[in-house]
């Protein structure tokens, strides 16, 4: 960062810089948790028997700490510290699973809210009746990607429908990807005959010319029939930008997924959102519970997960993922 040259080009200084501050914010934790724990064995050693519950009780809060840092030792992936690019897609279900697209969409960015990340809706596609049809937001923050990598794949949801006049019980799906946001990836070369590119009226979020002109975009990679829709920038240009980055991205991970000769851990495992392909399950009828089907983690306290508290679910999945996956859970697994 000394070098004179360091800010001729400002987008790449601003990520070292951001690089800088979390590796400094990391080695002050751990030097803090380092010189608690000295602090208190000295004072254990001279501790009377009446001060035991005293030392035993600040011992418990050094291990809760402990265990909060210990977290980001399993955020050490290529690109956990990335930001993150999600998409939501409602899946087999109809009204109900966009319904329960818009529910992930909101439980996603809630919890991106409480860790104080920053976040822009890209895209969005609303469903006829309720809720929609996809989603695709970005995400600014420490380990953004790290963090949200643990929630790609296919979320079911089980409860009394609100649009079914009968009141039955129904199912519903919806897809997420997750993918890191990455600056600019030199190794993806796209011909541009490989490319389909659409404009259309944006229904979204832009400003004056939100639903007067053609600024909206799609972009279709025609080998890979990968498809990308922006539409939250004023301008054709912006959102064409955008869509080429994300493009790349995905494109990129397609290369990861050949070199390793298996599914992707950075989107995860691509299925269809539909029965048997769930990592996990939200159910609110005939009894309350969330439960991954990877790593078995489960909580009855199903309205603060839908409120953005997640947190032991991807602890859970990180400690699961570097122990080696022991296996994958199928269709036959019940909750």
């Amino acid at each position: 960062m000394n070098a004179p040259e360091f800010w001729n080009d400002r987008a790449a200084a601003e990520t070292k810089s951001r690089e800088l501050k979390t590796l400094k914010d990391e080695v002050e934790d751990w030097e803090t948790i380092d010189q608690e724990v000295q602090s208190w064995i000295e004072l254990a050693v001279l501790a009377e028997e009446s001060q035991r519950k005293e030392v035993e009780g600040h011992v418990a809060a050094l291990e809760e700490q402990y265990r909060k840092l210990e977290f980001t030792l399993l955020l050490n992936g290529e690109y956990d510290t990335s930001n993150a690019i999600v998409s939501i897609h409602a899946g087999t279900g109809g009204t109900d699973a966009m319904d329960w697209a818009e529910m992930l969409a909101r439980m996603f960015l809630r919890f991106c809210e409480q860790r104080g990340w920053k976040t822009k809706v890209l895209d969005e596609s609303k469903g006829g009746e309720a809720g929609i049809k996809s989603m695709t937001f970005e995400v600014e923050g420490k380990y953004a990607f790290g963090y949200l990598k643990s929630e790609a794949g296919v979320h079911r949801l089980v409860r009394i429908s609100p649009f079914d006049a009968e009141k039955m019980r129904h199912t519903s799906f919806a897809l997420v990807e997750v993918i890191p946001e990455l600056d600019d990836v030199e190794e993806v070369k796209i011909d541009p005959k490989d490319l389909r590119i659409d404009t259309f009226l944006s229904s979204g979020h832009g400003g004056q010319s939100v639903q007067t002109t053609y600024s909206a975009v799609r972009v279709v990679h025609l080998p890979t029939k990968i498809m990308v829709s922006v539409q939250n920038e004023r301008s054709q240009t912006q959102n064409k930008e955008t869509a080429m980055k994300i493009l790349k991205a995905k494109l990129h991970q397609l290369d990861l997924e050949k070199l390793a000769q298996e599914k992707s851990d950075l989107r995860g495992e691509y299925h269809e959102a539909a029965w048997g392909n769930q990592i996990r399950s939200y159910v609110l009828q005939p009894y309350r519970m969330v439960k991954d089907h990877r790593t078995k983690q489960e909580t009855s306290q199903v309205e603060d997960v839908l409120a953005g508290d997640l947190l032991a679910f991807m602890d859970a999945y990180l400690r699961w993922n570097k122990a080696g996956r022991p296996r994958i859970v199928g269709s036959d697994d019940k909750i």
